[in-house]
């Protein structure tokens, strides 16, 4: 059932979307390197790597200089038309492709880079990878500040391994253990929710057997007590 929705909310949204995302398509072939889309490999269902669609914000080189698939604030390698579609998560749309095509689900335990896998806790990876992953997620919402959370420490790279990622891993195998049609649709409205009220901590109030954050992530994650 699930998948039907994704098929039908995915065409929906390309249709509907179509006059913001064919001028999106010529001022990026137009400005920095030319190049519109940005594949990057993802771990998908089965742990089964795919091409992830976004458009085109950053270096094309971006992933081996500075720190690597970790973005982080004000991060130099952002292209300026970057910044703001980075900013509104335009970026993601194009991932309405790969929804369409299968590698993904309208929600989802967010498709990590294999580097950012690969600091997921063992026990959590088969768990998470049990589904297909989501182009938003309790991950995505609870995270949606992550760049800026990453800028507040010096040590950003080993912040996200240490910290970040376990605690990540355990919301997004949560999600899997206790996903069914009702966090389907809820997770839809809480993402463009928190779109509209950042600061929101709606999440928290549906969704009460979430992991506890750990202290250093409390307050960054506008979490309330359950």
């Amino acid at each position: 059932m699930q998948r039907f929705f994704d098929i039908i909310f995915s065409l929906l949204a390309l249709l509907v979307l179509c006059p913001l995302l064919l001028p999106i398509v010529i001022v990026l072939k137009l400005t920095g390197e030319g190049e519109v889309f940005f594949l990057q490999k993802r771990v998908g269902k089965g742990a089964v790597p795919f091409n992830l669609f976004k458009f085109a914000t950053m270096l094309k080189d971006s992933p081996n200089l500075g720190s690597g698939t970790v973005t982080l604030k004000s991060d130099p390698r952002v292209l300026p038309v970057g910044k703001f579609l980075r900013k509104t998560k335009i970026n993601e749309l194009p991932q309405l492709l790969n929804v369409l095509f299968g590698d993904m689900s309208i929600v989802g335990p967010r498709p990590q880079t294999v580097r950012c896998f690969d600091v997921f806790p063992e026990n959590l990876k088969e768990t998470i990878t049990k589904i297909r992953p989501g182009l938003s997620g309790l991950g995505p919402i609870i995270f949606r500040d992550e760049e800026n959370i990453l800028a507040e420490n010096e040590e950003s790279v080993e912040y996200y391994d240490q910290v970040i990622a376990p605690y990540k891993g355990s919301v997004e195998a949560w999600y899997v253990k206790n996903q069914s049609l009702w966090s389907y649709f809820v997770i839809i409205f809480i993402t463009v929710w928190v779109i509209l009220f950042p600061s929101s901590s709606l999440v928290w109030q549906f969704f009460k057997g979430i992991p506890k954050p750990p202290k250093e992530l409390s307050d960054n994650l506008n979490f309330t007590s359950q």
